[in-house]
């Protein structure tokens, strides 16, 4: 998956695209993401992200940084065996591309506006 482009509510991915929260793995884009808790990410937020198995998992949390990611989240996906890396979407994009050079499964989660 390429990302081609991103800014505050919109991403380009693969050429299409894309005006609401995303959840992008090796295959596909699931997009409309919506979280229980709004901008406090939780563990059942995740709960397709933990069944693809990834190897790391980029947390984008928006154009301000404003999602939080608490540490039981952390700790769970830690546990599955998830490496978790969570910064602001600019660089969760950036972030994601390196990854995947990287690593076999890479999986991120992006929130798109605030």
């Amino acid at each position: 998956m390429n990302i081609t482009s991103y800014r505050f509510g919109h991403i380009e991915i693969d050429g299409r695209d894309y005006d609401s929260d995303v959840i992008i793995t090796p295959e596909g884009v699931q997009d409309g993401w919506w979280r229980k808790e709004g901008h406090n990410l939780v563990i059942e937020d995740l709960d397709t992200v933990i069944e693809a198995n990834p190897d790391v998992l980029v947390i984008g949390c928006g154009y301000y940084g404003r999602m939080r990611v608490p540490d039981i989240t952390r700790s769970h996906l830690n546990h599955k065996g998830i490496r978790v890396e969570v910064a602001q979407t600019r660089e969760a994009v950036a972030l994601f591309d390196k990854l995947q050079q990287e690593y076999a499964r890479v999986i991120a989660a992006l929130h798109l506006t605030c």
